[in-house]
């Protein structure tokens, strides 16, 4: 008889393919791919990383990483994650999720956020070391 783990902690999530990913990669405009789209963390990761990259301003920035974050969050969920555990950055359908939150942190700096900026950078650590030093290191 075999017993599980206790110490292991929770497998890790993995999200399903994302079907805004292929329309991203063939150069569709972040902003109609979100409106195909609007439950697609990639959409949102790659709407705020537009924004940021042509220099709105830090709450736009900040209002699309939080909406990325939140549905990711509800993604996350129904795909067994429980609040907390491995989000794998080597996965590709993660790295909207773990995108968003590093926009949502790095914005929540800007904006003087600084418990926010916090939880989230610690957040995506504790999900993704790889993510973490991919996004934020």
């Amino acid at each position: 008889m075999s017993f599980p783990d206790l110490m292991a902690g929770p497998p890790p999530t993995h999200l399903p393919e994302d079907p805004a990913g292929d329309e991203l990669a063939d150069g569709a405009r972040p902003i109609d791919v979100v409106r195909g789209h609007p439950a697609s963390p990639a959409a949102w990761a790659a709407l705020a990383s537009e924004a940021r990259e042509e220099g709105a301003d830090e709450v736009t920035v900040y209002a699309y990483a939080r909406v990325g974050y939140h549905r990711s969050l509800d993604m996350l969920r129904r795909n067994g994650w429980k609040g907390h555990g491995p989000v794998p950055w080597e996965h590709l359908p993660n790295r909207g999720f773990l995108t968003c939150l590093a926009l949502l942190a790095t914005a929540a700096r800007d904006i003087g956020e600084t418990e926010e900026w916090e939880r989230c950078s610690t957040f995506l650590r504790d999900s993704s070391e790889s993510a973490y030093d991919a996004l934020l290191g």
